[in-house]
């Protein structure tokens, strides 16, 4: 195989590796949040997320902006063959990245309070608190992963990824399940827990309160973990360099070069990740604003749509804006589900591009992107079309028979809806990769501003109308991602040339996709008419059957639709572990390109 195929095929390699450890992360997340959910409630969902949400911004920069900038910097040094370089970067971003740790950390403690009390959460402070030492520990695993990324070699990223999901996932939910055991046991014998005296529901606030923190410093000590074993492995199986190639390299460039170039890279990539999710950050402060406004303004309008879910759920007038939000938050595992595992597709490129760009390659450029394009469509666009055919379906599969089962008829709507937009929530994060892989970081910076303020004017707007609430906010984040996807690409094309092959890019996908979603919602509406069985107020009966069966029957009429209509590219397929002999099947019957 030539060098140029061998790097390419790392993409979809690198890749996979990501995809499967992305994929197990997200099975421990359902895992973890949806009988967390059960614990908790939509209300503690509410602190969990209020915390989650202020510490997303901080932790993207330690975690997926400056990972990038390193892993640019040592794939370029290291397609040149300048190893000394290589090693370089690792020494002095280490203690860089301890030190942002640190005052990161110490920021988020002091802005905890105003924080909490300018969403109206006040109670959200314990979440914030146990999350806030996370902080040092990502740093600590992001000066690694990038490394050992920039070397195209994904594996320590991801054992990191699972091994700290892990943690969350033992200690968050069995610290979680302490606390509201230990309370109903208290309110049992006492008639109060943590000082607070419980007549009704609505006393447990302090309750879910410190649940969540519990299941929030599951997270940190997640991160704990995941540190260690970084650290570990670095020193126990080093990098792959050899003393060999390090006597063949030329001499290291100057220390001062070296910090030159990780602050052109880091600093605007680092602004890119800060203003993402400062703006998510706006979203939590914004939308629980905005939300408790509209129900303190308009409450006879939003009891009249979501009555029967604050009934059953006995939540107090002052928490219905929480208890909204809370029921917004669980959307967004599934929102983020495929972009987060489609994400890896962006960084597994970086080494690749950056190394192409390094050497003129132009070709592989093109290559490669169209590689990531096609694959991310393939992935987003059924994926989509799935939630929005089946969003209730899903979400009482899931929670059905749990304490957020009130919740799940105002989540609903919103999950459909954020299926529509599915293919541009995902698209984001892989052109974003590419221009840092190009030298073109700033770019995304400015996208991601410009951006913002499309969506913050947007979620103001429509969040305040009391017939759309919450949903105005699945409307702003559409906007928000749709303006830095054009920006960037316009980018993009400008500086390197590309040609997207859009039938095998989008118009192909999008109608097999179109297929798949309509395949969903019929053949649920025909199963659950008639598979009426079980109790229909828990997870088991026979609604869940037909979802199940729905989502198989979901993915067999896409994957023949793809496959008639000829979606699926050659040269994509050759990356694929055996890929050759399916490939040659696939010709035989000529459902290829």
């Amino acid at each position: 195989m030539s060098e140029k195929a061998t790097k390419k095929q790392n993409v979809l390699g690198g890749a996979m590796v990501l995809v499967v450890a992305t994929a197990l992360v997200k099975i421990i997340g359902a895992v973890y949040k949806i009988p967390l959910t059960g614990i908790i409630g939509s209300l503690g969902r509410g602190y969990f997320a209020s915390a989650y949400n202020v510490y997303t911004p901080i932790y993207a920069i330690s975690m997926a902006g400056l990972p990038v900038a390193v892993s640019t910097i040592v794939s370029k040094n290291a397609a040149l063959g300048k190893y000394r370089d290589v090693k370089q970067v690792l020494k002095i971003t280490f203690p860089l990245f301890l030190i942002l740790g640190l005052v990161c950390t110490g920021a988020l403690f002091l802005a905890a309070k105003p924080y909490v009390d300018s969403v109206g959460s006040p109670l959200a402070i314990f979440s914030v608190f146990a999350i806030a030492p996370s902080i040092l520990f990502c740093c600590i695993m992001s000066t690694y992963r990038g490394y050992y990324e920039g070397l195209n070699n994904m594996y320590p990223t991801a054992v990191s990824q699972v091994i700290e999901s892990l943690g969350k996932l033992v200690f968050g939910l069995v610290l979680s399940y302490a606390v509201i055991n230990y309370a109903e046991v208290e309110i049992a014998e006492n008639g109060a827990v943590f000082g607070q005296i419980i007549e009704t529901e609505g006393d447990k606030a302090i309750v879910y309160a410190l649940a969540a923190a519990a299941a929030i410093l599951g997270v940190t000590l997640g991160t704990v973990f995941g540190a260690v074993y970084t650290v570990l492995r670095h020193k126990l199986k080093k990098d792959g360099i050899s003393k060999e190639m390090l006597v063949n390299s030329p001499l290291a460039s100057s220390k001062k070069i070296t910090i030159n170039e990780i602050v052109a890279i880091a600093v605007p990539t680092a602004i890119s990740s800060l203003v993402l999710n400062v703006t998510n950050f706006i979203d939590t402060w914004m939308i629980q604003n905005r939300l408790e406004s509209v129900v303190n303004k308009h409450f006879g309008t939003i009891f009249d749509i979501y009555g029967d879910s604050i009934t059953a759920a006995d939540i107090a007038k002052e928490n219905i804006h929480t208890f909204l939000y809370g029921a917004y938050d669980t959307t967004l595992d599934f929102r983020n589900l495929i972009p987060t595992i489609m994400m890896t597709l962006g960084v597994s490129a970086i080494p690749i591009i950056s190394g192409a760009i390094a050497k003129k390659d132009h070709k592989l450029v093109n290559e490669t992107v169209n590689t990531v394009f096609r694959t991310t469509m393939l992935i987003a666009l059924p994926a989509g079309a799935g939630f929005f055919a089946l969003s209730e379906p899903i979400l009482t599969l899931l929670y059905n028979g749990t304490e957020n089962q009130a919740g799940i008829a105002v989540a609903a709507p919103v999950l459909a809806l954020y299926g529509l937009m599915m293919p541009i929530l995902t698209l984001s994060s892989p052109i974003t990769n590419i221009l840092q892989a190009i030298g073109r970081a700033d770019v995304p910076a400015k996208a991601l501003a410009l951006g913002c303020a499309f969506k913050i004017g947007f979620n103001y707007l429509l969040i305040g109308v009391p017939e759309m609430n919450i949903k105005g906010a699945v409307f702003g984040t559409a906007f928000f991602y749709l303006v830095c996807i054009i920006y960037n690409y316009v980018v993009l094309k400008k500086e390197t040339g590309i040609k997207i092959e859009i039938m095998t890019v989008l118009v192909k996908p999008l109608i097999a996709s179109v297929l798949c979603g309509g395949a969903a919602f019929g053949s649920y509406k025909l199963l659950s008419s008639v598979m009426t069985f079980g109790d229909m107020s828990g997870r088991l009966n026979g609604n869940s059957l037909a979802c199940i069966i729905s989502i198989g029957v979901a993915v067999v009429v896409y994957a023949i639709a793809a496959l008639l209509l000829k979606t699926l590219v050659k040269n994509d397929i050759l990356l694929l572990p055996k890929g050759e002999k399916i490939a040659e099947i696939l010709e035989k019957y000529k459902l290829i390109v």
